[in-house]
């Protein structure tokens, strides 16, 4: 067996290296010698500890040299550090990283390098066995490279909001992972990307710290040796103390009875918030550093649930009895997949019981929630896609849209409405625009759009000057030349000052709109007349206005008074038929599809739905409220009357809920491909009529520069299937008015 290189050996080799390349010897380096053979002759593991920010670039080359003698010398591993701004191009620092190979133990990187760097290393992996980065300005995090010897991954205070669905896929040994103070919020991304993590058992995304009464804070007591996760054993290779990040929780047994009922009943303990226990020592716990993905209900049970293999989260270890409760509550309040399906079924094992009339499929809607169910497990990334419609065949402008409609029969058409006051009809699986309706004298954003059922070439658009117009879509232009445009195929209506929502009942017959003030008018579309004001029908301005879908006398009103009333044409209108209240204002309101229920949604997501019949209440979707009086949700319904879909103005969540159950089915991340730092929220939303579990969401940005979009979901096709698409959005502070 060849002989080791000893450390003195080494130190001369490096000396010569550096007369070879006419430089002088690097003090932070010849550092790094004296204290791994003071470790050596101490008996404690041979280490070299190199700081690359003080490596300049006349070291390089011998220290380069250097790195490929000590894998054949008695030094045992090496720790690499950047904690400021290093003098090296991103190139060479990576070629000294890999150049150490298998004896790289831990690399601490704060974000000093270019984004090449970065995409190089997650691509292509590394060979050490703690990485420890901070100041990370990813958004989506893709680590796909191999990672053989990873077992600590620090990822804390970092801008990652979500992981790539590959992200996690080759770190096999990887068993302690923290992301503390991340602004990762999406549970289902999460829990799927951290299920590649076969040998997983440390999870930190917050920090639980006990405090006394006559302290303000201390450090968690730690657990003994042979029970730590982040033990000797596994830190063998360097000696790294990350001891701090990967601290378990260990109080008395009553203690933390009483900690782990108040984290699983409804996880009050929030960042922050402190939690007074009740024993004798006064102990109390607070959660530091935590990611907004802690704030979700149920977050605790959720990942439990989800990751058999996890013994201890956020530093609390997982007992057997928190399993068994996880996994009762998971139940209660989550649906695993749609349609109440307990197990994961392939498409193809679906498709063959369909084909060999299986006794199970009774009926068509049957098979047709079985395959939902299989696709929709098939990926907890559903694929996300921008309509381009940003250009019309050669023009140079850009339409940016308000408020849009899916056509009633034709499930290609959607219409559209542009903050200019335009009127846009395309075909949105192509995203080409068919016809262009200009704005008429002062632009204003149209905010009212519906089709008419049994004349489906026409469309009622209200803007936010009041204006009021039927359109025969079929007489319009085809192109952007307003010139050529026409009115013929028009009729106008009395304007609705301050206008924010229009709709036509049933029968085509007549429409109502309501806006900022307290009345709503009524019109005949026959004559083009308004045939009466209904004035002081709440206390505060009406937002929305909705007809019945089969009663053509019977429409619901919301309003920022609190209330939703019920009212009746048949009747006169100066009393409702009843009236329900919500704690804040009613951004709108809703009929299901067959008229059973009223969804009700009031600002920061107060979402309920009603009896329809008397205006009992049926289910509280319970969405966690995010404290602001600014963030206006909205919710339609999707599949029918099977699902509900929510999304809020100051959140890039859309929350997909069963309107049976009022269980979770699943929360939809909104990503802009446009930025790294630019972030999407839900302005407006709809369940695509005609496709089972897609939808559309007008989406803005918080970059100032740009437009609006509509963003099509399909939680049924995995996000791979197509190249996203994305344009620029706009954010307008317009977004409470209309649905």
């Amino acid at each position: 067996m060849d002989m080791l290189t000893g450390i003195a050996t080494l130190e001369e080799k490096y000396i010569e290296l550096c007369k070879k390349h006419g430089t002088v010897p690097n003090t932070s380096i010849l550092s790094a010698f004296f204290e791994a053979e003071d470790k050596k002759s101490r008996n404690q593991r041979c280490v070299m500890s190199l700081l690359i920010d003080r490596v300049m670039y006349d070291d390089f080359h011998p220290l380069l040299e250097l790195c490929n003698e000590i894998n054949s010398s008695e030094v045992e591993g090496i720790d690499l550090s950047v904690r400021s701004s290093c003098s090296l191009e991103d190139q060479y620092v990576l070629s000294l990283i890999r150049s150490v190979n298998q004896k790289l133990g831990r690399v601490d990187v704060h974000d000093c390098f270019g984004t090449s760097f970065w995409r190089d290393v997650f691509s292509q992996g590394l060979s050490c066995q703690i990485l420890n980065v901070r100041s990370l300005h990813f958004r989506k995090l893709n680590i796909v490279g191999e990672f053989a010897q990873l077992h600590t991954l620090v990822l804390d205070s970092n801008r990652v909001t979500g992981f790539g669905e590959g992200c996690f896929s080759c770190m096999p040994n990887l068993t302690c992972l923290s992301m503390c103070d991340t602004v990762v919020s999406d549970l289902w991304t999460a829990s799927s990307a951290l299920l590649k993590l076969p040998s997983l058992e440390d999870l930190r995304f917050q920090d639980w710290i006990c405090c006394s009464e006559s302290s303000s804070s201390t450090p968690l007591k730690p657990q003994s040796s042979d029970e730590n996760m982040f033990d000797e054993s596994k830190n063998s290779s360097t000696e790294a103390d990350f001891s701090g990040v990967f601290q378990q929780m260990d109080p008395e047994e009553d203690d933390l009875d009483s900690l782990y009922a108040e984290v699983f009943m409804g996880e009050k303990v929030r960042k922050g918030k402190m939690l007074d226990q009740t024993n004798d020592v006064g102990l109390k716990y607070i959660s530091t550093r935590a990611s907004p993905i802690c704030s979700k209900k149920h977050y605790r049970i959720y990942m439990i649930n989800s990751l058999p293999k996890l013994k201890v989260l956020d530093n609390l270890a997982i007992r057997k009895s928190d399993r068994d409760r996880a996994t009762e509550t998971y139940s209660e309040n989550f649906e695993h997949l749609p349609y109440m399906r307990k197990n994961k079924e392939s498409v193809v094992r679906v498709l063959e019981k369909r084909e060999t009339r299986s006794s199970r499929w009774k009926s068509r809607s049957s098979y047709t929630r079985s395959l939902c169910a299989a696709r929709m497990g098939s990926s907890a990334w559903p694929l996300l896609h921008s309509i381009p419609f940003g250009r019309f065949q050669d023009e140079s402008r850009s339409l940016s849209p308000r408020q849009f409609e899916y056509h009633p029969l034709d499930p290609s058409l959607m219409v559209y409405g542009t903050l200019d006051g335009e009127v846009v009809v395309l075909n949105h699986e192509s995203g080409k625009i068919l016809r262009y309706i200009p704005s008429h004298g002062a632009q204003s954003s149209i905010l009212g759009l519906c089709w008419l059922k049994t004349y489906p070439s026409m469309v009622i658009a209200g803007s936010a000057n009041g204006s009021l117009k039927l359109y025969d879509i079929q007489k319009a232009s085809s192109t952007l030349n307003t010139t050529t445009h026409t009115t013929s195929g028009s009729v106008t209506f009395d304007e609705f000052d301050q206008l924010t929502s229009v709709h036509v009942n049933s029968t085509d017959k007549l429409f109502l709109a309501s806006g900022y003030s307290k009345d709503v008018a009524l019109y005949d579309i026959g004559s083009g007349t308004r045939l009466q004001v209904f004035a002081n029908m709440h206390q505060e301005h009406i937002n929305v206005v909705k007809f019945s879908n089969h009663s053509p006398s019977v429409f619901a009103t919301s309003s920022f008074d609190k209330d939703v009333k019920l009212w009746d044409l048949r009747q006169e209108p100066s009393q409702p038929c009843y009236t329900a209240s919500s704690t804040k204002g009613n951004v709108m309101v809703c009929f299901s599809p067959d008229d059973r229920y009223l969804l009700t949604s009031a600002v920061d997501n107060e979402v309920r739905q009603l009896l329809t019949v008397d205006g009992r209440l049926h289910l509280n979707f319970d969405i966690v409220p995010t404290g602001s009086s600014m963030n206006y949700t909205r919710s339609y319904y999707m599949n029918g009357n099977d699902y509900i879909i929510s999304g809020s103005c100051d959140e890039s969540m859309v929350r997909v809920c069963c309107a049976q159950t009022g269980r979770r089915l699943r929360d939809v991340s909104l990503e802009g491909n446009g930025s790294e730092f630019s972030m999407m929220f839900v302005q407006s939303l709809r369940g695509d009529p005609f496709r089972e579990f897609n939808m559309s969401v007008l989406a803005t940005y918080t970059r100032p520069s740009s437009v609006s979009e509509i963003v099509k979901v399909n939680l049924l096709a995995p996000r791979d299937h197509i190249e996203e698409q994305s344009c620029g959005v706009h954010c307008y502070p317009s977004s409470s008015m209309g649905g």
